[in-house]
């Protein structure tokens, strides 16, 4: 919707439609993801819930601190798959007096937190496995490979819910991250768990506990670099600034850019500010809806807002400077 302001300013909105399409210029993009993914993180919960608890049990029981420390790991998604879960519903929410995004950006804060979450429960593990290593302990090899083989199945099936979105959303994307390591780490644990059985080397299940905790902390890297680079408002992956600068100056009329800033506000939706110089005076509004549906089309970018200005001398805009914000 346009509104006129005696200053010439135009704030432009895109109206709302779906946004169901992945950024073209590879990254996670920033479109919506599906709307089903609640049930997947309801099944996935529920899933690996269960796996926690008999990874616990069987852990005790067969002296095991490869399933104690993949039980750990798992219990840590569990609640990165709730963080995100929940997150998805505040993303939701519709805007407020107080809140004039809505809580978009919850998203961004879920896989930020699920990152260092996972990063200081591998710490621990990766501590216990160095002490378990100096004195290994006889391992029930049975059930270790018995229940990693049941993890893969259920790891690798809760990934598939995600998959689909993982390129789209960097909340899925941490959903799925998590639980297609879990399956890789479990299958890790079955193949030590094979070795074991037949050779009595007790200490490979520490070694497979180290194994695990560099893994883990090398597919958590990127996660936790994007979601903080987000958090810290940057433009998010995919996005070139000084390509959007040129589109905006290669708009009929417009004689300058400034004040240009682009920025997520959710894990799926960008944001954009432009003031453009028209020293012709106001351009209308089809031109601004022409300019929002190709910042969409080419960028992915879904929530600009344009202020006109003509460029007068007598009464300079004070946010020209490129340093100021």
């Amino acid at each position: 919707m346009a509104h006129d302001h005696p200053d010439h300013t135009e704030h432009h909105h895109v109206s709302e439609r779906p946004r169901d399409h992945e950024h073209s210029q590879g990254g996670h993009g920033h479109a919506h993801a599906p709307a089903n993914f609640g049930r997947a993180f309801a099944i996935g919960i529920a899933l690996n819930l269960s796996f926690v608890l008999a990874e616990t049990v069987f852990g005790v029981l067969g002296h095991s601190l490869a399933l104690l420390a993949d039980a750990g790991h798992n219990l840590s998604d569990v609640l990165g798959l709730l963080m995100a879960w929940a997150a998805s519903a505040l993303a939701n929410r519709p805007p407020s007096g107080r809140f004039t995004y809505g809580l978009r950006s919850s998203s961004i804060l879920a896989a930020l937190a699920n990152a260092v979450f996972l990063l200081v429960v591998t710490g621990g593990i990766a501590w216990e496995a160095v002490g378990r290593l100096l004195y290994p302990a006889p391992v029930a090899s049975g059930i270790v490979i018995g229940v990693a083989a049941f993890g893969v199945l259920i790891n690798t099936g809760t990934a598939l819910l995600f998959m689909s979105g993982r390129k789209g959303d960097l909340n899925i994307r941490a959903a799925f991250l998590h639980m297609a390591s879990d399956a890789a780490i479990s299958f890790g644990v079955v193949i030590a768990g094979i070795v074991m059985l037949f050779t009595h080397w007790f200490w490979l299940d520490s070694s497979v506990s180290l194994l695990i905790s560099a893994l883990i902390v090398m597919a958590t890297w990127g996660l936790l670099r994007d979601s903080a680079y987000l958090a810290l408002h940057g433009v998010p992956e995919g996005i070139d600034t000084d390509t959007v600068r040129t589109y905006l100056l290669g708009l009929p009329n417009v004689a300058a850019v400034h004040d240009l800033h682009i920025w997520a506000m959710s894990t799926t939706e960008t944001a954009l500010t432009a003031h453009l110089v028209m020293p012709n005076g106001h351009p209308g509004d089809a031109l601004l809806n022409n300019i929002s549906e190709e910042l969409r089309e080419h960028f992915q970018i879904v929530h600009p807002t344009l202020q006109i200005e003509t460029g007068d001398p007598c009464h300079p805009c004070a946010l020209t400077g490129e340093h100021l914000v």
